[in-house]
């Protein structure tokens, strides 16, 4: 059984770091597309890993013709112990660009921590950190234990989501470090997402001289949009936004290529195949005469809905934390993560294991400072009993 207070007097001798360490990791610009960014965070990560005698794989992006470089995919192992086995996610990378940490770095203001990646997801990336050296301190680490911090989930983890997957295949339960909701709340379900690219091709003419002999690619995209617009409300939960609208060249050109780009979302996998169905049947059919559209998927989560095994570890978490002083119940959400990855393959998942924080993509976003120990503790002593979860 874990040592509760011994647990959590290691963390509190561990926040003044935690905090030293986090104005580092948030004064770091690490978008998606920084690589040199992310990985001065995975150096970060991977010495967090020596230091708690963890096998490192580093698995640098090597992209494909066109693909823009990411950062380096680091996990961490430590292949001891006995139970089940206990898979911990965490994201290096923020939504911002070049710049963003300069004009507005780390600061606290009262109870809370402000900066760009504060809670998305630097806080609850290094939660999970402090969360296993406070369990090896108080002799309470025993089982074996994968930590993948993933470069690129801000983009759909389209080069990690293989390592991801890999490791999954080992895990017993998974456990993800977003930042826990603005009210305390973990995740236990997450809407899937599918973003969709539709490109349609017309026929180019002058529009003053020879319109006729034009067929106009955004005339047709713009009964799509109509069209694409009106699936909001057919099914409970699912939204669908027409978000990005590209084509033309000139006025006085009647446009021969107009591109959508969609996000689809749905909190359960039946619906979320009905819409995506529909979502290209509307591609497929057309309005205006003698022109094509092609569909690409760019990225995508299929939905993590609440099991059995997920409510067994909320369950667990509540007992923990009222063993902690403190209360917690758990939310369904419509942002998608790494979690869904894990929870499609059948791996029992809870997310939103990190302190509590809110404004994610913002000017604004935070950590709440007070909730670091108390939550900190929380992730540690379910990595310590997560097995509890999955007899009950």
């Amino acid at each position: 059984m874990a040592d509760l207070g011994a647990i959590r007097s290691e963390i509190e001798r561990r926040e003044g770091e935690y905090l030293e360490v986090l104005r580092e990791m948030v004064n770091v610009d690490c978008g998606s597309y920084t690589p040199d960014g992310v990985n001065r965070i995975a150096d970060m990560c991977a010495e967090g890993f020596r230091g708690l005698g963890f096998e490192v794989e580093r698995l640098p992006h090597q992209p494909a013709g066109g693909e823009r470089r990411l950062g380096d995919c680091v996990v961490g192992r430590r292949r001891q112990g006995s139970g089940p086995r206990v898979l911990l996610i965490g994201h290096m990378d923020t939504v911002f660009g070049k710049g963003t940490a300069a004009r507005r770095p780390y600061r606290t203001e009262g109870k809370r921590a402000l900066g760009p990646g504060v809670s998305d997801m630097k806080g609850g990336l290094l939660a999970g950190f402090v969360a296993l050296e406070s369990l090896q301190a108080a002799g309470a680490l025993a089982r074996p234990v994968t930590f993948v911090c993933n470069p690129d989930e801000e983009i759909g983890s389209t080069f990690s989501r293989a390592v991801i997957e890999r490791c999954a295949r080992e895990a017993d339960v998974c456990l993800v470090l977003e930042c826990a909701r603005e009210n305390g709340d973990i995740v236990s379900a997450r809407k899937g997402i599918i973003d969709v690219r539709i490109e349609i091709a017309g026929r180019a003419a002058h529009a003053g001289v020879e319109p006729e002999r034009g067929r106009n690619a955004i005339l047709e995209g713009a009964h799509k949009i109509l069209a694409l617009q009106a699936l909001n409300g057919r099914w409970p939960g699912v939204t669908v936004n027409v978000g990005v609208v590209a084509g033309g060249t000139r006025p006085n050109v009647v446009p021969d290529r107009c591109a959508l780009e969609i996000d689809v979302r749905s909190p359960n996998v039946d619906t979320f195949a009905e819409a995506e169905a529909e979502v290209r049947r509307i591609a497929d059919e057309h309005t205006v005469p003698d022109v094509t559209a092609e569909v690409r998927t760019m990225a995508g989560h299929r939905p993590m809905e609440k099991t059995e095994a997920a409510a067994r570890l909320v369950s667990l978490a509540r007992e923990v934390a009222g063993d902690l002083g403190f209360e917690v119940d758990d939310a369904a959400t419509g942002g998608a993560s790494d979690a869904n990855t894990t929870a499609a393959m059948g791996v029992p998942t809870l997310d939103g294991l990190g302190p509590v924080g809110g404004g994610a993509h913002g000017p604004d976003e935070w950590l709440d400072l007070e909730s670091v120990v108390p939550r900190v503790a929380l992730l540690a002593v379910l990595i310590a009993r997560a097995g509890e979860a999955l007899e009950r």
